[in-house]
């Protein structure tokens, strides 16, 4: 995630012009603080117990979006926040309405994205009442808990705004990942007058360098290796501007994992795309003299069986040092902000090689990689690069654990900008990609936004169609047709099973697009693919294009 530089501005939450002297809650001194970091727009569903948190949206000139599931919520948020830079915000009510946001919250956290949740909780003194009241539940706050970096409780609305000064002090400085704030009830209704002061925005802190002489190691060893490679993860994204100078010195390929997807333009001749789970771009990796490992886990969930095992030196960029032997163990540790630290290595690779390096021909690497991706779902790829000729080049795709991710987008649509490639490669969660492309469109209103999931994937999101159209967006969704849960029934048959509960009923795709307000059609050859698309995104509104994979096999 970028680091968040946006500039904040001060909102003070005492005057007439925001609200009315008997509405001087925690509410307002919360979203006081919050439109003060600059946030200018929530995801969620107001609730009864939440609407002291809504009332002050308006005066503060905060757009609520209202999904049509909380979970849908969480999704968006991610969107909005990898479009705007700033962490996503969800407002719940509690017991369920938390609950059903914990999905995403889950998500966030595996893949190291900065979300905020905001809910009620009991008046201070009911905790474990066990008495019946509206949406008891035994501990939400150890439940957010167990799932994201922190959840706390507040007992005051000081105690509140510090918690949200908090949130941004980790999003800003350290890994960003998901935390909850729990409003008691009689906290958030009752008389708050925090001072000005508390309520600004604190200064973001300086990205964190790595030690000088770990730095001169690591520049000593790139700018005398034969055979340097690079691998850059979502930790990256913020030093990729740093990371192109120095690739470019030093002539060595990049791959990338997909939350890393754009760190280095995937047009540049040294991309080799994001593509680190196929053999040849883990080979590249093993094969390396000296290996630099920019922001990543390489979790087992990246490399599908394979393995990145380097014979050489490994050097290793992480802002976390219990990183650093995560999976593959460091040899140089680089303990720090790619922000800060990839300009610092820059710097001291061209002091020692003053004249950049020949190029690696990568022609036949990269051939290799796309043939091996074509061979292991060529309709998938074939469809993909269809997608790929009929949207504008800064279209943001947003993808499903689906298979025309995975096989398809991820590979066949490259992207030279960060962030434009919606996933959550290592969650792999049903239901992400409708929402997270409707944050997203919110997020970043001149781009293009398509969302390409599998029938299957689309069903656990459908009804933010609805959000969709509500909000005026102009969004196409590619729904790809498989016939219901492919990839499961692939591995049940692996395994000798029948065909158990993955043979799915499909509804009439375009009739349901227009049910909910926009405007469906169901292509009938591989060859009408591409203007179908084409003509949906040029036509706006919201527009499902509904794509049975087997036309696929026809043509």
């Amino acid at each position: 995630m970028s680091t968040l530089t946006t500039p904040t501005l001060t909102v003070s939450p005492l005057t007439p012009a925001n609200t009315a002297s008997d509405h001087r809650n925690a509410g307002l001194a919360v979203m006081t603080t919050l439109r003060n970091y600059s946030i200018d727009t929530v995801f969620g569903i107001p609730g009864t117990h939440n609407l002291e948190l809504y009332r002050h949206l308006a005066p503060l000139g905060i757009r609520p979006v209202t999904s049509r599931h909380e979970q849908g919520a969480g999704y968006a948020a991610d969107g909005w926040s990898q479009q705007t830079g700033l962490p996503g915000v969800v407002i719940t009510t509690s017991g369920p309405g938390l609950l059903n946001a914990l999905s995403a919250a889950g998500t966030a956290y595996c893949e190291s994205r900065p979300l905020l949740l905001l809910s009620p909780g009991p008046a201070l003194g009911d905790e474990f009442a066990d008495r019946g009241t509206l949406h008891e539940t035994k501990d939400s706050t150890g439940a957010a808990g167990a799932i994201v970096e922190w959840s706390l409780r507040v007992s005051s609305a000081e105690e509140a705004v510090e918690a949200v000064h908090r949130a941004f002090a980790l999003f800003r400085g350290t890994r960003p990942r998901p935390v909850h704030i729990e409003i008691p009830l009689d906290v958030l209704e009752g008389l708050a007058e925090p001072s000005e002061a508390l309520l600004a925005a604190r200064p973001a802190p300086a990205p964190q360098p790595a030690d000088d002489d770990a730095v001169a190691m690591a520049a000593r060893l790139l700018a005398g290796a034969e055979r340097p490679a690079v691998l850059a993860g979502g930790g990256s994204l913020p030093g990729r501007g740093a990371l192109l100078e120095l690739v470019e010195r030093l002539g060595a390929p990049v791959v990338t994992t997909l939350n890393g997807k754009g760190a280095l333009p995937e047009s540049h001749p040294l991309s080799l795309g994001s593509d680190i789970r196929l053999p040849g771009a883990q080979a590249l990796c093993n094969e390396a003299d000296v290996l630099l490992m920019v922001g990543s886990k390489l979790g087992e969930a990246e490399l599908w069986g394979g393995e990145v095992a380097p014979q050489g030196t490994v050097i290793r960029v992480d802002i976390l040092e219990r990183q650093m032997d995560t999976n593959v163990t460091a040899d140089v540790r680089l303990v720090g902000h790619s922000a800060a630290v990839l300009p610092q290595l820059a710097e001291a690779v061209a002091a020692l090689r003053p004249e950049a390096a020949e190029p690696r021909d990568l022609s036949a690497l990269r051939a290799e990689l796309k043939d091996g991706a074509r061979a292991m779902a060529p309709q998938l790829a074939a469809l993909a690069c269809e997608i790929q000729a009929a949207v504008p080049a800064d279209t943001v795709i947003a993808g499903d654990s689906s298979q025309i991710t995975y096989f398809g987008t991820s590979t066949f649509i490259p992207q030279d900008a960060p962030h434009s490639f919606l996933y959550t490669p290592a969650y792999a969660t049903l239901g992400y990609g409708l929402p997270a492309a409707i944050g997203a469109k919110v997020g970043a209103p001149e781009r293009p936004v398509v969302a390409v999931v599998g029938d299957g994937a689309l069903m656990f999101a459908v009804q933010e169609l609805a959000t969709a159209v509500e909000q005026g967006l102009d969004l196409v969704v590619i729904c790809v047709d498989n016939g219901g849960y492919a990839e499961i029934k692939q591995n049940e048959a692996d395994r000798g099973i029948p065909a158990v509960g993955v043979e799915l009923h499909q509804p009439d795709w375009p009739a349901l697009a227009t049910a909910f307000g926009g405007h469906g059609v169901t292509v009938s050859s591989a060859a009408e693919v591409r203007p179908a698309v084409a003509q949906a995104v040029a036509a706006g509104g919201v527009r499902l294009v509904h794509v049975p994979l087997r036309v696929f096999s026809q043509d």
